[in-house]
């Protein structure tokens, strides 16, 4: 059992806008020092972090978007791929007159945290990949299933009124005996809730099939895991992750020696929410003991030639 002290309630940084490219971010941002971005998951928003970005912003400046497509950000019909993700993300930074940072992506945005160090290594001081996709071909069959043809005619049923207080009543009473999976099941059902809104469904269904297909996720940045060598990488994974297999971390992190991987016991998908005191004491530790890294472009290419 942990002895952390519980968090003292500290208010959640309220959401700003800016306009980019003609379309409406939503965004959280507070504190001052290094810059840390964290990246929701599919279907949720930067609240996600409520629970650690306000201890985190007592030392570094930290933004947390929310993704196109998601939350109170603007759902446009366009590309909602990992790379289309990871340049919005930039735009944002540069916008806001931020050069560099570290990223820590959750789930979804794992994947488009990987794919920021790969398309704009100049950046990313630091990669943290949080229950993170695009490492392995597993992935929960609720999302598989949502990749299939017509599933856009089922989701509205998701986000039904009666099928989502069921789901916030699981959750509700696996947290009373103690299992962390509760988390996931309120968390899936507050995604879900988003479902009901029309653009926020087809941009649902556009992230998801761009990632994941009936068969898994179609998306393995594994091949281009050594590319990662020259940043500090830190991997956290709930062992109790019933929508992507702790396994998939320890894979990578047997990938690339020189990482860091911490497993939580006691958590599930979402290890921010789980144990939060933990989770801010990992990654304070991982960004402070660790000198950010300063990619070339001559660096970048002989890295790409001998890889």
């Amino acid at each position: 059992m942990s002895t952390r002290r519980p968090l003292r309630v500290v208010e959640e940084p309220q959401l700003c806008e800016l306009n980019l490219h003609g379309h409406r971010i939503a965004y959280r941002q507070a504190g001052s020092g290094p810059v840390v971005v964290l990246i929701h998951g599919i279907t949720s928003d930067s609240s996600t972090w409520r629970r650690v970005l306000p201890y985190l912003a007592r030392r570094f400046t930290v933004i947390a978007p929310d993704l196109a497509g998601h939350g109170r950000s603007a759902k446009p019909k366009g590309d909602y791929s990992l790379g289309a993700h990871a340049t919005g993300i930039r735009d944002l930074l540069v916008a806001l007159g931020h050069d560099r940072a570290t990223f820590v992506g959750h789930s979804l945005g794992g994947g488009i945290a990987m794919q920021i160090s790969y398309q704009f290594p100049e950046r990313c001081e630091r990669l943290v990949l949080v229950d993170s996709g695009g490492l392995g071909r597993d992935v929960s069959m609720l999302l598989r299933a949502a990749t299939l043809p017509g599933s856009e005619l089922v989701l509205p049923l998701l986000a039904a009124s009666r099928l989502l207080a069921a789901g916030r009543l699981a959750g509700s009473i696996l947290g009373r005996v103690g299992l962390r999976a509760g988390t996931d099941i309120e968390e899936m059902a507050r995604g879900h809730a988003t479902l009901s809104d029309r653009d926020a469904r087809a941009a649902f269904v556009s992230t998801l099939r761009s990632v994941v297909d009936p068969g898994g996720q179609r998306v393995d940045a594994s091949n281009r895991l050594y590319l990662a060598k020259h940043l500090p990488l830190l991997l956290v994974w709930g062992e109790r992750d019933s929508l992507i297999p702790a396994s998939h971390g320890r894979t990578a992190h047997k990938q690339l020696p020189g990482s860091r991987l911490e497993v939580f016991a006691d958590s599930g998908h979402f290890p921010q929410l789980d144990e939060p005191e933990r989770f801010i004491d990992v990654l304070v530790d991982f960004v402070e003991s660790t000198k950010p890294a300063a990619m070339t472009a001559d660096a970048w290419r002989e890295l790409l030639k001998t890889g």
